[in-house]
């Protein structure tokens, strides 16, 4: 993800004859927002499925050689299902590490969070119980491990996301609707891109993801997204889609869909095998948003008013009362923006902060990121 201008870019998103919303399909529910729709892509038995309508790559661009891509990848990738009481779903993942270690996203593995059953099924029609080993929510990740260990099977080859390329051919393969194995081809059609959605109790923020338009549908969430070598260069996560009249969410994949590039998932990956948690650094703060009609009204600035400050977040000078103007030099305009500045940069990273303080002239202050 660039960070030349200070944060990480929206999608530029034209607007079209309908309205468009983000919706976590998980639970059922359409959030307002102002640029996509955004379908988190695994099945809940529990909510509303989408059609398998798909959208692959356009007519007369190259495209990987696909037979022996699905022959190399196929048997890494696994259909998960996660279930706990009523709620249940399935979506994708890949074998990542030896051992048993499968990568997927967190909230293909949430409904089985309180205490739920997890299980594994392999491109054979093996099946296996897994468990969760580590989640990040706020990236959208997660690890388990298979209680076989994924004896037999391979794991995934992991390139790399940082050469890619707008137009260069890819494959994403997983489970969409709970058809397990299946592939399909595209374009990268766009990199760096940051969509933030919806999830059950959190936002997940996918930073510089890739957007493509190989056919991805909910259940393939967690799975992977290839390049013409098979080796695994994103971790499908999302698409957009247009709402009916109603301005109920729904359909299949439209060409649009975001995965997480592997450069930001395989450390994360790998510090939740490590040690179960994400490890992303903290800036010690508590913050609130001021919307800029109470800030008119109350005749102070708009931005984010400091709850509390502690740790870097005290050792870079702010106070409980100041009221952060800018992050890394983009107006402060949400509390989501503390938490993005975090996931991509490392323990002893700098995060610059614009603030004013009891009317006085604004100051800028240098948080050091700590240890959480």
């Amino acid at each position: 993800m660039s960070q030349a201008d200070g944060g990480p870019q929206q999608p530029a998103v034209k607007r079209g004859p309908s309205r468009l919303l983000i919706t976590a399909i998980a639970e059922g529910v359409i959030v307002a927002a102002l640029v996509v729709t955004l379908i988190i892509v695994s099945v809940r038995r529990s909510g509303d499925t989408a059609s398998a309508s798909s959208a692959g790559g356009q007519a007369g661009t190259a495209m990987c050689a696909a037979i022996p891509v699905a022959n190399q990848v196929l048997p890494s990738i696994v259909t998960i299902s996660a279930s706990s009481g009523a709620a249940a779903g399935t979506g994708s993942g890949q074998v990542f590490r030896d051992g048993g270690y499968i990568l997927t996203n967190d909230h293909v593995i949430s409904p089985a969070t309180a205490g739920g059953a997890i299980s594994v099924q392999y491109s054979d029609g093996h099946s296996a119980a897994a468990t969760i080993v580590g989640r990040d929510p706020s990236t959208d990740l997660a690890v388990l491990k298979a209680a076989d260990e994924a004896k037999g099977y391979p794991v995934i080859g992991v390139g790399s996301s940082a050469n890619l390329q707008v137009g260069q051919p890819v494959v994403a393969l997983g489970a969409p609707l709970g058809l397990a194995s299946t592939v399909t081809s595209g374009i990268v059609s766009a990199l760096d891109r940051y969509v933030p959605v919806p999830g059950d109790s959190v936002t997940h923020h996918l930073i510089g993801a890739i957007q493509t338009d190989a056919a991805i549908n909910p259940g393939n969430s967690g799975g992977a997204l290839v390049d013409c070598a098979g080796k695994l260069v994103g971790v499908n996560a999302a698409i957009a889609t247009v709402p009916n009249a109603s301005g109920v969410s729904g359909g299949g994949s439209v060409g649009l869909g975001f995965a997480i590039p592997i450069d930001l998932a395989s450390p994360i990956a790998d510090e939740l095998i490590r040690t179960g948690k994400p490890g992303h650094p903290t800036t010690g703060l508590q913050v609130q948003e001021i919307p800029p009609a109470l800030a008119q009204a109350s005749g102070g600035p708009s931005g984010l008013f400091v709850l509390a400050a502690t740790g870097p977040g005290a050792e870079a000078g702010l106070k409980a009362g100041d009221v952060i103007t800018k992050v890394d030099g983009q107006p402060a305009v949400s509390s989501e923006q503390i938490v993005v500045a975090t996931l991509t940069r490392k323990v002893g990273d700098t995060v610059e902060l614009t603030y004013v303080r009891a009317g006085a002239a604004a100051a800028t202050a240098k948080l050091t990121l700590a240890a959480p």
